[in-house]
C-alpha cells in the first residue's frame, strides 16, 4: 500500500513545486489537500490494539476457571454469552464451582454458540480478519481467574496484559469463533486509504 500511496503523492508533490512557482495555491485548492493528506495519514496512523482487564472489550470474567481443558473453557464461554448484561451463574465441573460474571458492555445480539478454535500462550495475538469472537485469557495463581474478551469488532494484531487480578501471570489464552460478518478494523483502514487515495486524486485534477 506504501507503494500505492508513493505513485500518488509523488507526481503530486512534482507538480505541486511546479504550480507554486508560477502562482500561490488558491485556499479551496490548499483546504482539498490537506483533508487528503489527513485522512491518508489516519489510515496508516492504526497500530495494535491493547487489551486490558476490565475495559470496554471485555464480555465477561470466571473465577476460578478450574478445571481448564478446551472443552472447559467453551462451557463457561457459552455460559457467560448466555447471559444478560451484569449478570453471573455458576458452571460447576466435578468438585469445582465457578463463577461466571457477564460485563456491562453491550456488543449486540452475540454470534453463538462458541466454537473452539485454538490455543496460544504470549501476549501478542494475531486476529486476522472476521475469524474469531471470544477470546479467554487464563490467569493463573491461588486467586486468579479468567478474562473474556469479546473480538468480533477488532482484526489484526492485539495485545494482552502479562498480569490479571492483580499479580497472577498469563498461562494461555484460547480463540473462538464463529467469525463475524461486521466491519473489521482492518476494513475501516482500507476505507480511509482508498478515501484519502481518491481525495489525492481529486487534488491533483484541481492543481493541474
Amino acid at each position: 500500500m506504501l507503494y500505492i500511496l508513493a505513485q500518488v503523492v509523488l507526481p503530486l508533490s512534482r507538480n505541486l513545486k511546479l504550480n507554486m512557482k508560477i502562482n500561490i495555491i488558491p485556499k479551496k485548492k490548499l483546504a482539498i489537500l490537506s483533508a487528503a493528506f489527513c485522512a491518508v495519514m489516519l489510515a496508516f496512523s492504526h497500530n495494535a490494539t491493547a487489551l486490558t482487564i476490565g475495559d470496554n472489550q471485555e464480555l465477561g470474567t470466571v473465577f476460578f476457571g478450574i478445571p481448564s481443558g478446551d472443552d472447559d473453557r467453551t462451557a463457561y464461554v457459552n455460559a457467560m454469552i448466555g447471559l444478560a448484561l451484569g449478570g453471573s451463574t455458576h458452571v460447576i465441573i466435578g468438585p469445582h464451582d465457578n463463577l461466571v460474571t457477564r460485563s456491562f458492555n453491550d456488543f449486540g445480539p452475540l454470534p453463538s454458540p462458541a466454537v473452539f478454535a485454538l490455543n496460544g500462550t504470549g501476549t501478542s495475538i494475531d486476529l486476522g480478519s472476521g475469524l474469531y469472537s471470544y477470546l479467554f485469557a487464563k490467569y493463573d495463581g491461588p486467586n486468579g481467574g479468567v478474562e473474556v474478551w469479546f473480538v468480533g469488532n477488532l482484526s489484526g494484531n492485539i495485545t494482552i496484559p502479562a498480569t490479571g487480578f492483580g499479580q497472577y501471570g498469563l498461562s494461555g489464552w484460547t480463540l473462538f469463533g464463529p467469525g463475524t460478518t461486521q466491519v473489521p478494523d482492518g476494513g475501516i483502514t482500507v476505507m480511509l486509504l482508498g478515501a484519502g487515495l481518491g481525495a489525492l486524486g481529486i487534488a491533483r485534477r484541481f492543481m493541474s
